[in-house]
């Protein structure tokens, strides 16, 4: 894979392997927003990485590497601190588990497998939520046959007990100032008002449709343009991941789950960033996510 046509090559598996690569990287970091950065972060390694010769036999290993080390990246960047597989108690055999228990520990939401080491939250996530062989972590990890064992052994134990552990999280504390610029953005948006949410924007204003495009400035009048021409979409007021956000949900189903949602970033009293998640729908898949019912309180989606 090298060149012009690798470039083009590795898009179309990038394309296919994107929202497995998110639900990996989610679960690392814990936060499918940063998450998003990840991916996008691993594929611009990968492209770039064809401007020398590489031989690559396993496409989706090579790619799930980098976005490994992507990851681990972010994370020693965030905490400062080195977390890799570690050689001890090598002698480890990974317990089997049936496919309810595999099922169980799967679905284990970001903050629990949070409390897991890098090493432990690698080889459950690459396991049991994505299914890998043990020989394929390995490569992904660049780590030994027993090393990922061990991690296995020891995140899914710890998987077990922090389930039956009482979730204690605060509720998130909300900026009344806020929430009331938001809410006049959602309000204006639903009733098509798009001359009202223009005025509202900076005059330098970033729009990043995520996995598809980048405006500034004038050019956001496509974006706000795009969705005059289109009625799949109701907005509301919601939290994600402990920041206020739009969340936007099927028009026939208002009060129905999330579809995708868009994040604000203000400048004083303008927008001076909009990122939009409609073309990466998956991003909701685990996301913590509460819609707020008006005018205070949040309401947890089930």
């Amino acid at each position: 894979m090298r060149g012009q046509n690798g470039a083009d090559d590795l898009h179309g598996v990038f394309a296919t392997l994107r929202p497995k690569l998110h639900r990996y990287c989610a679960r690392m970091t814990g936060s499918v927003i940063d998450a998003e950065d990840i991916v996008q972060d691993a594929m611009a390694k990968a492209v770039m990485s064809l401007r020398e010769p590489v031989m690559v036999r396993n496409t989706e290993g090579w790619i799930f590497r980098i976005a490994h080390n992507a990851a681990l990246d972010f994370l020693r960047q965030r905490t400062r601190q080195q977390k890799t597989f570690a050689d001890e108690h090598l002698s480890v055999v990974a317990d089997d588990i049936d496919r309810v228990q595999q099922r169980q520990l799967a679905a284990a939401g970001l903050r629990t497998f949070m409390r897991l080491s890098a090493a432990e939250r690698s080889a459950v996530v690459l396991m049991d939520v994505l299914g890998y062989s043990l020989e394929e972590i390995g490569g992904i990890t660049e780590s030994s046959i027993p090393a990922v064992k061990a991690a296995l052994h020891r995140g899914r134990q710890r998987l077990r007990t922090i389930k039956l552990e009482p979730d204690d999280r605060p509720p998130p504390t909300l900026s009344a100032a806020e929430r009331t610029r938001l809410s006049a953005y959602v309000d204006r948006f639903n009733a098509r008002d798009f001359d009202s949410v223009r005025d509202m924007l900076a005059e330098d204003v970033r729009v990043e449709l995520v996995g598809r495009t980048r405006l500034r400035g004038a050019e956001a009048g496509r974006y706000f343009g795009n969705y005059e021409g289109i009625s799949d979409w109701h907005l509301r007021l919601g939290v994600v991941e402990g920041r206020l956000a739009v969340i936007v949900t099927d028009p026939a189903k208002p009060d129905g789950p999330p579809s995708y949602f868009i994040l604000l970033d203000w400048r004083f009293e303008q927008v001076g960033r909009i990122r939009d998640f409609r073309y990466v729908g998956y991003i909701t898949e685990s996301a913590d996510i509460s819609f707020l019912t008006r005018p205070h309180e949040p309401r947890t989606l089930s």
